[in-house]
């Protein structure tokens, strides 16, 4: 029995409502679930929202304990480069995060980069799980690439079907890959792609319900298949999220 939760972004607060109105107990600080249910993310822990940092530490301390799963989303993965030392650019959220890191005493620093980089080096590109009857991939992932993690389905899974083209807000053009699903055997969640409510479309769902831009933060409950969801305290920003048509 599993929860999956979407992109969080730093929206610490949001994510401990949206645990606890899912039945988690967090007085051991963090969450536990009395049935046993387990949490899993979709990735994009961290950038734009205000605490991105005790994000990384109650996932890094729940993965640790057995408690939860979790697979990186691309902001993730850009800050597991940042943290590497390579020339990554500090837009499109990352700045936040490096703002609070910039805080830090140099232990601080140090002890958070070593949490980070042990929770992303021991993730899987995407989690399969109930028997691969569940896949978890932070921007989908087609039918024909589960199993797969070779380049092509690493930049699939991270950054969605791409067309290589942009967007006039610099944001790279996206294919509706779940429109043209034809999987049988596996249930797609994702996120990545900001949308009002979740999505659900042939035997997928897309549960990033835009919390950082003022929207909500979407969990999607397995094998139950619904969605419960608490509303951001973020600023709303409407032109962030994609309508589709179905």
């Amino acid at each position: 029995m599993y929860d999956i939760i979407g992109d969080i972004h730093g929206c610490y607060n949001e994510f401990k409502d949206l645990t606890e109105k899912l039945g988690y107990n967090w007085s051991e600080g963090y969450p536990i679930h009395p049935d046993g249910r387990k949490l899993a993310f979709v990735g994009d822990l961290t950038d734009r929202g205000p605490y991105s940092l005790k994000v990384i530490e109650i996932v890094y301390e729940i993965v640790k304990k057995g408690l939860a799963y979790y697979t990186p989303g691309n902001h993730c993965d850009k800050l597991y480069r940042y943290f590497l030392g390579r020339k990554v650019q500090e837009t499109h959220g990352l700045e936040t995060t490096v703002a609070e890191l910039k805080a830090l005493t140099k232990q601080q620093y140090a002890l958070i980069r070593s949490k980070y980089m042990e929770l992303y080096e021991n993730a899987p590109l995407y989690l399969t799980l109930a028997e691969k009857k569940l896949v978890i991939a932070h921007a989908g992932i087609r039918s024909d690439y589960i199993g797969r993690t070779d380049k092509r389905v690493k930049t699939f899974v991270l950054y969605g079907d791409i067309t290589g083209e942009k967007n006039p807000d610099g944001s790279p053009v996206r294919r509706d890959w779940a429109k043209n699903y034809t999987g049988k055997k596996s249930f797609i969640v994702y996120g990545h792609t900001p949308v009002k409510e979740a999505r659900l479309i042939n035997e997928t769902i897309n549960i990033d319900t835009g919390c950082v831009f003022g929207g909500k933060l979407t969990a999607f409950r397995y094998p139950e298949k619904e969605t419960v969801s608490v509303s951001s305290q973020q600023p709303f920003v409407p032109e962030k999220f994609r309508s589709f048509d179905d």
